[in-house]
């Protein structure tokens, strides 16, 4: 059971919401850092030679993807609108990717990757399963409202992609659910959450993360902020998967 001073009470209603522009601090290191990862896979090829000029190269080329892919869709882009909105050559292109599906792969890849680092390190600095699932959710709205157009890129060209990639992509979609579905366990474990089913609730909070970024318009339209929707959603979570007496 969890204690008085880390339980629900202090945990949920008297902890404030984490803050969307601190959090933004935080995802933009975060960036830096997925980068430079990348910049370590580019050296074993030997292509490319300085650390910041693959971490500012890439942010225009996925910048640039991000933004053709939203007025014409990805599959309609050429490398040489690519060029064009990047200010990159097609030459210095290819020194990061070897066409376009390779250029997909890599996008993808990267949320993935940058998804998964940020959410796990939130779900690892909580100190019970409240706060977890709490962090979880948060973040995950915070992110995605951050990189919303990696997210609905990412959503909406997973159908386009094959073989290992696209195994990879519903493997990633899996794993959210899966990090949800074992919080939900071990707050059950510990007499704080209700015995609901774990995996259909981890599956319906899923959904309400996605209508975020999917439906960004129909929030934006009522004036609703990211730090708005994440309060209600978990309001609306606690009083479904926290016990009664817990709450009470």
């Amino acid at each position: 059971m969890i204690s008085e001073s880390t339980g629900p009470k202090t945990g949920t209603r008297a902890r404030k919401m984490h803050n969307f522009e601190r959090f933004m601090e935080n995802v933009n290191l975060s960036k830096q850092e997925i980068y430079r990862r990348s910049f370590d896979e580019k050296q074993n090829g030997g292509k490319i030679k300085k650390d910041s000029t693959v971490v500012r190269n890439l942010e225009r080329i996925f910048g640039a993807v991000l933004k053709i892919s939203n007025q014409k869709g990805f599959k309609a882009m050429s490398m040489r609108d690519l060029s064009r909105e990047s200010g990159l050559s097609m030459g210095a292109l290819y020194n990061y990717f070897s066409g376009k599906d390779d250029l997909l792969e890599m996008l993808q890849h990267q949320q993935r990757q940058m998804s998964a680092t940020i959410l796990e390190r939130s779900v690892a600095e909580a100190l019970d399963p409240l706060e977890k699932l709490r962090s979880m959710v948060v973040t995950h709205l915070y992110l995605s409202e951050a990189m919303q157009p990696w997210f609905f890129f990412s959503y909406m060209e997973t159908k386009n992609l094959i073989g290992e990639e696209r195994e990879k992509a519903i493997e990633s979609e899996r794993a959210t659910e899966k990090m949800i579905c074992d919080i939900l366990t071990e707050g059950q474990q510990q007499g704080v959450f209700a015995d609901q089913d774990p995996l259909l609730s981890a599956s319906l909070i899923k959904a309400m993360l996605q209508d975020w970024y999917l439906k960004r318009g129909k929030y934006a339209e009522r004036k609703i902020t990211v730090e708005r929707y994440a309060e209600f959603v978990m309001e609306w979570i606690e009083a479904f998967v926290v016990k009664a007496e817990v709450r009470n």
